[in-house]
Order: C-alpha cells, then sequence, then structure tokens
C-alpha cells in the first residue's frame, strides 16, 4: 500500500501525518480545500501547514462535498485516510447543515464512489473522535457498576454546579476511563457527526473487500496547530490570548478535564492503523490515558511563556460541553503496542516553543463568543 490518500491532508493532523508517511517512502496525495477558518486568507502563499507540504504530495485543491474531485482523488490509491471534517464542537450546533453536509456527506460520496466503481482502495482508517462517548464513563458506588450520564441540565449549571448526575443517585461519580466498549452518546452535533461517519465506514468497508479501522481521537495539540482558528483547542486558544495580553477567562469551575494527545503520538498510532492488519475492522482510542483539567492547562502555558496573565474562573458555560472524559487505551497497547511517548507537561513544552517562534495572531476568540451567546448556547 504505498499510495496514500489523506483528505484534510494541509490541516494540523494531516500535513504532519503526510511527512512522516513521506519519510516512510509512501506516495501521497492530499485532498483539502484549505479552509479560511484553519488556514486563514490566501493559504496557498501564506498558511504555515500547507507550507510544510506544499510540493512534497500531489495536492488536489478541492472539498469532500464534491464527487469530481473525489473522482481526481481516488485514482491509483491504495488506501485513504479520511480526516477531513469540520471540528469545533460548540459552533457546530448551530452550522448544523454545514457539518452534517461535510463530515457526513463527504463520507458518503467517498463510500458511494467506492461501492460502485473500480478502485484499489485496500484500507480506510476514519478519523473519529472522543467526542462520540458524551461524557465519559464513571463508577457509581452505589450500584456497583459503570454508569454513562446523560447531557448536564441547564438549571443546574445555572447553579453551579457542574459536576454530572445520574439519574437519582445521591453518591459523587468516579470518573474512570472511557474503553471502545463504552456507550456511544454524543453530546453535539459534531459528535452525532463523527459517530456517524465512523458508523458508516465501519459497516460499508467490509461489504466491498476494504479493511477499516477507526481512530477515535483524544483531544490532539502540538506544533503547527491552528492559532487563529476560535472555535478547537484550549491550548491554542489560551495561547493566542497569552500572547495578546489578554486576561483568560475558563468555562465552568476549571476543573472540567480532557486527554491532552501530541501530534506525534496521534501520527504513530494511525501509521500503526495504516500498517499493521491487527488493526483492520477495530475501533481504536487514542489518547494519553490521563485526565488533565483546564485550569493546569492554563498554570502550565502562564508557566511556559513567563507570563503575567490573569486567569479568571468565571462559571460561565457553553451547551454541549462535555465535563470529563479520558481514554482507556488498553486495546490500541494490546493490538498495536501504542505507547504514547509525551505526558503533558513534556508535549506543552514544545508547543510553547513553537508558539514563540510564530507570529502573534489576532485573538477572535472573543468573536466566537459573543456569535455563541447570540445563538443561547453561551451561558
Amino acid at each position: 500500500m504505498k499510495n496514500v490518500l489523506i483528505t484534510g491532508g494541509a490541516g494540523f493532523i494531516g500535513s504532519n501525518l503526510a511527512l512522516k508517511l513521506i519519510e516512510k517512502g509512501y506516495n501521497v496525495t492530499v485532498l483539502d480545500n484549505l479552509s479560511v477558518q484553519i488556514h486563514g486568507d490566501n493559504a496557498e502563499e501564506n498558511s504555515f501547514l500547507f507550507s510544510t507540504i506544499k510540493n512534497k504530495v500531489k495536492f488536489i485543491k478541492g472539498c469532500v462535498t464534491n464527487v469530481e474531485d473525489w473522482k481526481k482523488a481516488l485514482e491509483n490509491q491504495h488506501a485513504i485516510i479520511h480526516l477531513a471534517a469540520e471540528t469545533g464542537t460548540g459552533q457546530s450546533m448551530y452550522e448544523i447543515e454545514k457539518y452534517t453536509n461535510i463530515n457526513i456527506g463527504g463520507t458518503a460520496i467517498m463510500l458511494d464512489l467506492l461501492a460502485n466503481n473500480p478502485h484499489s482502495v485496500k484500507k480506510i482508517i476514519v478519523a473519529s473522535s472522543r467526542s462520540i462517548y458524551g461524557e465519559g464513563k464513571y463508577w457509581s458506588d452505589e450500584l456497583k457498576a459503570a454508569v454513562y450520564p446523560k447531557h448536564r441540565i441547564d438549571h443546574y449549571m445555572q447553579a453551579k454546579d457542574f459536576e454530572v448526575k445520574y439519574k437519582t443517585l445521591e453518591q459523587p461519580l468516579k470518573l474512570v476511563a472511557t474503553d471502545e466498549e463504552s456507550k456511544i452518546h454524543p453530546s453535539s452535533v459534531y459528535g452525532i457527526t463523527k459517530q456517524n461517519q465512523e458508523q458508516m465506514v465501519m459497516t460499508v468497508c467490509p461489504t466491498i473487500g476494504i479493511a477499516p479501522v477507526a481512530f477515535r481521537y483524544q483531544n490532539v495539540y502540538g506544533p503547527g496547530q491552528s492559532l487563529s482558528n476560535p472555535y478547537t483547542g484550549i491550548l491554542s486558544i489560551f495561547s493566542t490570548l497569552i500572547k495578546n495580553g489578554k486576561d483568560i477567562n475558563i468555562f465552568e469551575d476549571g476543573k472540567e478535564s480532557r486527554d491532552f494527545v501530541f501530534i506525534e503520538d496521534v501520527v504513530s498510532a494511525t501509521i500503526l492503523g495504516l500498517e499493521k492488519e491487527d488493526a483492520n475492522e477495530e475501533v481504536f482510542n487514542v489518547g494519553t490515558g490521563e485526565a488533565t483539567d483546564v485550569i493546569t492547562v492554563a498554570n502550565e502555558l502562564i508557566k511556559n511563556y513567563n507570563s503575567d496573565t490573569k486567569v479568571n474562573i468565571t462559571g460561565n458555560y457553553r451547551l454541549g460541553d462535555i465535563r470529563h472524559n479520558y481514554a482507556d487505551l488498553t486495546k490500541i497497547k494490546s493490538l498495536l503496542g501504542f505507547t504514547p511517548k509525551y505526558n503533558f507537561e513534556k508535549g506543552i513544552r514544545k508547543f510553547t516553543e513553537w508558539v514563540l517562534t510564530q507570529e502573534i495572531k489576532e485573538s477572535k476568540y472573543e468573536d466566537s463568543i459573543a456569535e455563541m451567546k447570540q445563538k443561547g448556547l453561551f451561558k
């Protein structure tokens, strides 16, 4: 499988993956629309991410919603790594048609073409997401069992009670790692679209002789991620605020947590999925297996930037946000031999060193918050 198509291959994960595959001797084709939200204006000249792969891959500027672009991209490919997607959890709650058309519709076009036309594709890797789990997995001492709480209720959050509830249980729940057999119940349109992408690929591919693999990525970060996109990645959002001399306003009580996984580990896991037969027809979590709360994120960034930025715990919240989630890595360690090389402290150091070499970007974060507030999703 020497010819690999990466959709969204000019993006953060895609460009890093493309460079590593080229280094390993693969022929890489990239299909990407160079979205302004990710790459900025005049991306072919100004995008840092695109510049890293320019003239190193066969580049097709196009969109996954365009059949003709897909036909060009699929020619003579042995494997597809399908990363192209709209990725803002909050934004997905009001740009519903856009997220559905690109994430679900684009995947449907790919599968339809492969199901009905001659091709040379042997494997498809689809980028799924931890967002499909909704709230993470918890343990109830009262029930002596694992439980999966539903979306948090607005009136509790208005009262500054941000912890998850489960039915009529009175004792607090204990957060545990979310494994691949955990309940799928996304709490955002983005999560729903990622669930659909994953299920379509995993369902259709075996019927047409293609090996499917799905990776449920946790919160990916590292050098090269967009510092101008206000809808994804608190590390880049907070970094841009700090570099602009602005305070950081943290939602809820700051104790909400995520599993932050470094880009090099994500690339390594994805290539294992491409190259190992044991990955075929399997779904894997990709993370560090550790939960880091948002206050820790903010403080580590401030320390690394040697900044005097203030951190404000606001009590504000976004509807559709989850409280906690971190990955159980038992399966990917067992079947693929994957172990992350970067803990949060090591990864954040490499990320901030890179940010310090970059031009300071204007923060558009306040605009995104105003937009969400207008839609009734930010409170």
